[in-house]
This record gives C-alpha cells, structure tokens and sequence, in this order.
C-alpha cells in the first residue's frame, strides 16, 4: 500500500475533485437482497457485509456523483424487461427522496456542479443493456423522460440490432436499425455507453455518434485480455470523438490471472443452480467455499492504475474515468473492496507522480465534460424531430 501521505494528498484532492462513478449496481442489490424494501437494506447506515454501498462509504470514499444502473438482467426479455427496469428506476427515485441531505437528482452536467457546490452526491440514472427498450425508440425516449442518461447498447448477450462482447457474432456490430437507436440518443442527450458490446459495435458506433461516447465500466485489453475490456485502437479513437473510457475494478476485466479463475468460480455457481452474477448470500457463500479450496488470485489498487496508466497514454488523459461496478461483483480489488476505497487509488496515482491536474479530470471533470457535451449536441439537433423507425422497417 502507497505511503499514509498519498492517501491524505489523496483525500485532500477528493474534497475539491470528488469521483464521478460510472457504474454501480445498488438499484439491483436492493432488488435481490430485499423486495426493494428500503427500510429492510437503509443505506444511510453502514451495510458492510452486505453491500459494497451505503451513504458513510460513499462519503468516506469521496464521491461527488454517481451513475445508478437501472440494470435488469438479459433473461427478462420483450415487455418484462421494460417493466424491470422501471421498477429500477423507480428504486433510485425512492432513494433519493429518502436522503435528500445526501443525494441530489442529477440530469445535467449543471446539476452535478450545483450538487457539489451543496455537499450532496449528484444522482444519475444509466440503463445497462439495449434489451431495456425492447427494440422500441418511444420507449428510450420514456426511459430518458425519466432521468435515464445513458444507456449501455448491450449487456453480455447481443440484442437485435447490436452485438456484445461475450455473445456470438450477430448482425456484426450494428444494424441500421442500431444506428437509428444511436441518432436517436444524439438528440435526446443520452450518452452512449459502449461498455459490454463488441469490438465492431464499438467501432460502428463511434462512426455513427454525433456526440461523445462512454465506456461506463470498462478497462484496457492490451493489460488484461478479455473481451469486455477496451482495445487500443477503439481508445485511440477517443481523441476524436471526445468520449471518455471509466476503467472498472472487476477483478476477471483488470488481473490476467483472475480471468480463468472466475470463469471456473462460474462454472461452480451454475453448478450449483445460482445466476454467474448472482451475489445474494446464498451465492456467497458458494462462492466462498469455492474460493477456499481454489484461492483467488487478488488485484489491487495498484493493479487498476495500471489500466489507467496504459489508458492515459492511449487516449490521453482527458478522455478517461472510473466505473467501479460496485454490488455489481461477487469480488473486488484488494484496497477497493467498497465504495470507500477510492482513496486508495488516487494515493496509488499520486505515487505515480499523476498531477493534481491530471487526477483532477480522471476523477470530475472528464465526466461532467462528456455530459455536458452531449447536450450540447442534443441543442443543435434540435430541428430533428424524433423518430418514427422501427427494427422491422430498418432491418427487414
């Protein structure tokens, strides 16, 4: 661990920069571990042991603001899937009605500075998977009437108009079809989210935006060869589009060592009748006795700066982030175990003599740029009116 004065250097910074998280997985925690039942799971007390997320943490960890994933899995499909991810959408809103002292509604880069300059965490919502929609442009614009402000076009199954990094080929990136969805977020203001998809949807979406993309969770493959994480000719892109790439913590994305080890440790939990991303304490504690008689290789911070050194050189460091995809992972880095943990990584940075300035746009401004950008782009569109396609008239 980085000497006791880069964690203190790195808190110091926090209170003028806080975190921009990407991605974190607490509406679907809430919704596994208790029925949504908020006074079942109260996040303004310290949930340690059962969640990486509560109020204390976040505030200890530095957060100014936050991305909430209104994620619901790939298996609820059609119009139960749309009904899910309004049921997540409406679990941020109770929580934040519930804590407004501590966490603010976010829909602009505006809003996120006025939540700052208040002390509270600005709350932002992003839908993890284009199956949210159900192939349907009313609906995304309903999602984004509701505070939705990006949307990842995948998750780890391909849609119909767009394929993931950890499916088959499909349509073979995007399908015009796809791309419509993509114009259509260009109008709105919604951010396009390219973690989860495949290379050619990376690359076809790149071509098609008109805004600045993101990679909500998602780290470099030339560190950690795995197909969710970013390749360096799609970071190389990043310049010119103005998107920003938000390394993520998940063990299996950043340590080369875990990712044969957590495909096993799936294996196991299908074995034994749990979901792969099931982490319920039912599933923990299959996981836990997995681990015990396979040790886990451990990442750190130090194991996640390097992702971000590479990314910094590839891309530059204006089109960078982080994403931790906290309750979103049965395993976490050792020193990042929670939301708290940021800290620890910006002393591990600070340690790689990475500039105030530097850590300044890694940690806030990158990401309040890149929303703020979007909208941008949303005004001068603003003549397009919205619309009216449809995946069988695209991609008959």
């Amino acid at each position: 661990m980085t000497a006791g004065r880069f964690r203190d250097e790195a808190r110091e910074l926090l209170a003028s920069y806080p975190v921009v998280d990407g991605h974190n997985d607490l509406p679907w925690a809430l919704r596994q571990y208790a029925g949504y039942d908020l006074d079942h799971l109260d996040v303004a007390a310290d949930q340690t042991g059962r969640l990486h997320t509560d109020i204390p943490r976040l505030r200890a960890g530095g957060v100014g603001a936050q991305f909430w994933s209104v994620y619901v899995r790939t298996g609820m499909a059609g119009d139960d899937a749309v009904s899910a991810t309004l049921e997540q959408i409406d679990c941020v809103d109770r929580l934040l009605a519930r804590h407004p002292a501590d966490l603010a509604p976010a829909l602009t880069a505006d809003d996120m500075e006025a939540a700052r300059a208040s002390g509270r965490i600005a709350s932002l919502k992003g839908a993890e998977g284009g199956h949210s929609i159900n192939n349907s442009l009313a609906t995304l614009r309903a999602l984004y009437a509701l505070g939705v402000r990006y949307m990842t076009l995948t998750h780890n199954d391909n849609v119909p108009w767009a394929d993931s990094a950890t499916d088959a080929p499909g349509v073979g990136g995007l399908s015009a079809f796809g791309r419509e969805v993509v114009r259509e977020m260009n109008r709105l203001g919604m951010l396009v989210d390219l973690s989860h998809v495949a290379d050619t949807t990376m690359r076809d979406a790149l071509a098609t935006s008109e805004a600045p993309v993101i990679f909500s969770h998602s780290s470099a493959r030339a560190v950690c060869d795995h197909p969710r994480n970013i390749p360096d000719d799609v970071l190389a892109l990043l310049p010119g589009n103005g998107g920003v790439a938000m390394v993520t913590f998940v063990p299996k994305f950043v340590l080369p060592a875990a990712v044969e080890w957590t495909r096993r440790a799936d294996e196991n939990m299908r074995a034994h009748g749990f979901h792969a991303l099931d982490t319920t304490p039912e599933a923990m504690r299959v996981h836990a006795a997995f681990e015990e008689a396979n040790p886990r290789p451990v990442a750190t911070a130090a194991t996640v700066a390097d992702h971000l050194d590479h990314m910094r050189e590839v891309a530059g460091v204006a089109h960078i982030g982080i994403g931790g995809d906290f309750d979103g992972t049965a395993f976490t880095p050792a020193g990042l175990d929670d939301v708290s943990g940021y800290p620890n990584l910006i002393a591990e940075l600070l340690h790689r003599r990475w500039s105030r300035a530097d850590l300044a746009r890694l940690t806030w401004q990158n990401a309040v740029r890149v929303l703020r950008d979007a909208e941008s782009v949303s005004r001068s569109l603003s003549s397009r009116a919205p619309s009216t396609a449809t995946l069988a008239s695209l991609d008959a």
